[in-house]
């Protein structure tokens, strides 16, 4: 069995080398392959990359967005259990021990890490909290589920679920396209409590107000139409 762990980054020159380095040390039941996707980067990420040796590393040549990046990985994935890691520190993968014990126990095919279900973690950024929640609430009306955190990066699944859910998204409509589809096709969603680091927009987070408002919108698409 092996879980193939890819990692997309754009101007990540800060930490991409210590979350290598993290995941690289990570000791797991079953084998493991790093793939990271460089997403057109345009700060000294490329440079640091192309230095990295034993594992399989990928270009865009123009930025694409973090769906597309994680779509790459994807494609080259040979592992049959897949989980994406985010390029900065904000994901500890420590936790991936716990999040595929539901999966290697046969208990489940996708299992999310779930920030909200850690009773440790205490909000750092009230507006991308409060975001996040609204978010999983619209999910679980439109669903009918009782996920807790939809917009966690932390997904993991087997690579066979990819069979019923195909991945159009290119930027951060992964998020929401990825649950939609997971739970519109029926698969059971096992959650674990997973440790977070937030970081400020100042400290490098991508992700606005904006795409809170695409989400809902992909939510909704993927609800009613294929």
């Amino acid at each position: 069995m092996k879980l193939s762990i890819i990692i997309p980054c754009y101007n990540e020159e800060l930490t991409i080398k210590e979350v290598i380095s993290l995941v690289e040390k990570v000791v797991l039941p079953v084998e493991k392959e790093i793939i990271i996707v460089d997403d057109g980067s345009t700060d000294r990420s490329r440079d640091i990359l192309t230095k990295i040796k034993g594992h399989k590393i990928f270009f865009h040549e123009k930025n694409q967005g973090k769906g597309a990046a994680v779509r790459t990985g994807i494609m080259h994935a040979n592992g049959e259990i897949i989980v994406i890691q985010d390029a900065d520190l904000e994901y500890d993968p420590s936790d991936f021990q716990i999040m595929l014990q539901p999966i290697l126990e046969g208990r489940t095919d996708v299992v999310f890490g779930s920030r909200f279900k850690n009773p440790a973690h205490h909000p750092r950024h009230w507006f991308y909290y409060l975001g996040n929640i609204g978010l999983t609430l619209f999910t679980n009306l439109l669903f009918f589920s009782k996920v807790s955190d939809m917009e966690t990066c932390y997904k993991m699944f087997r690579k066979n679920v990819l069979e019923h859910v195909p991945l159009r998204a290119r930027g951060f409509d992964l998020e929401p396209e990825l649950t939609a589809k997971i739970l519109k096709y029926g698969h059971k969603i096992v959650e674990v409590p997973i440790k977070y680091n937030s970081r400020s927009v100042d400290e490098g987070k991508k992700i606005t107000w904006r795409d809170g408002v695409k989400a809902a919108w992909y939510l909704l698409k993927y609800r009613f139409t294929n």
